[in-house]
């Protein structure tokens, strides 16, 4: 008794994390958002040479912190909704491996055009 009353309802504690975590996600898109900037407005200055690879792969981070975000909104409306249930929602093995394509390939862009620029 003493333990619950100190901690609360462990569900309390679950949807709080599921919140944490929809920020994560947010915050990684904003990330997404910031790389775009550089690598899309401010590495163009630096280099000689044509801009339009860093301002392609610039629009292709910020298009990746779009995603991020949007997909952070669905899943925490997943989550929510699972916990509601008493459920668990596991996240999408085909999300996952497009997300990690996704970033995959935009970190080797940015390598090539990096190593190449």
């Amino acid at each position: 008794m003493k333990g619950e009353l100190e901690f609360g309802d462990p569900t309390r504690r679950t949807y709080l994390a599921a919140e944490r975590t929809y920020l994560a996600w947010v915050r990684s898109g904003l990330a997404g958002f910031a790389v775009s900037l550089g690598v899309g407005r401010l590495l163009p200055s630096l280099v000689r040479g044509p801009s339009l690879p860093f301002v392609l792969l610039g629009i292709g981070f910020g298009l990746f912190g779009l995603l991020l975000i949007v997909f952070g909104s669905v899943r925490q409306r997943q989550v929510r909704r699972a916990l509601e249930g008493g459920d668990f929602r596991a996240i999408d093995d085909r999300i996952v491996l497009a997300l990690t394509v996704a970033g995959l390939a935009l970190g080797l862009a940015t390598l090539v055009l990096v190593a190449f620029a």
